[in-house]
């Protein structure tokens, strides 16, 4: 793998590849990427808005972080992941690799964080910033004309309040799946009742699918 031989220490890259269901056949594993892809989540997050803080001075917060939301969303950090052709070389029970591990998005997004994770530790914060320069950000001004998920909530909220009503309210009703590939349903209450709900792998995901079920359902004719 051509990202191996960046790594000075190797074993950091191995394990940002080892998935939690390959623990389960191999007990010579000691840990998964779950703790990388937790390190790697809050140092993309700071190289993403570090660079949108500086890319654009005029912007208040909340458009930069409708930004930033649309770039590091899961289908957009799994198309990189795709590129980097990382579900190739990730290590993962034969089950989940049967039942399409390699192509699930959310799990594709997670190791790509896992990666920038250990890129980080072994390579510091410029060695982060580079990898994710060279293969996110590089082609960001595309990759926030193509988002499919659009800030359907401040959309909702702008309409909402339009009509002088307090701002819509989210709540998670449901959870399934594991811890690895989770699924939330979310519902959007305003004008007193429940008027959309949402599934996605993350909590905002399925609060924006919320949001663009109740604009669907009570603004489509505008």
């Amino acid at each position: 793998m051509h990202l191996l031989t960046k790594f000075k220490n190797p074993n950091l890259l191995k394990k940002a590849l080892t998935h939690r269901s390959y623990l389960n056949e191999n007990k010579r594993a000691l840990e998964s990427n779950e703790r990388l892809e937790y390190l790697g989540d809050a140092v993309l997050e700071l190289i993403v808005s570090k660079f949108l803080y500086h890319q654009f001075p005029k912007k208040p917060e909340g458009e930069l972080t409708s930004l930033r939301s649309k770039i590091v969303q899961t289908k957009t950090l799994a198309y990189v992941a795709k590129k980097l052709k990382l579900g190739k070389f990730l290590k993962m029970s034969k089950g989940e690799a049967m039942s399409g591990g390699r192509a699930n998005l959310s799990l594709l997004a997670n190791t790509l964080e896992a990666v920038i994770g250990a890129i980080y530790l072994d390579q510091g914060f410029a060695g982060a910033e580079d990898f994710v320069k060279k293969n996110l950000l590089k082609k960001f001004q595309q990759v926030i004309r193509n988002a499919r998920v659009q800030d359907y909530k401040s959309l909702l909220q702008e309409k909402v309040q339009a009509q002088e009503h307090p701002s819509p309210t989210y709540k998670i009703v449901k959870t399934v799946g594991p811890d690895h590939n989770r699924i939330f349903t979310a519902a959007v209450s305003f004008f007193d009742k429940i008027q959309g709900r949402g599934q996605g792998h993350s909590k905002q995901e399925a609060e924006q699918e919320a949001a663009k079920k109740a604009l669907e359902k009570l603004f489509k004719k505008e």
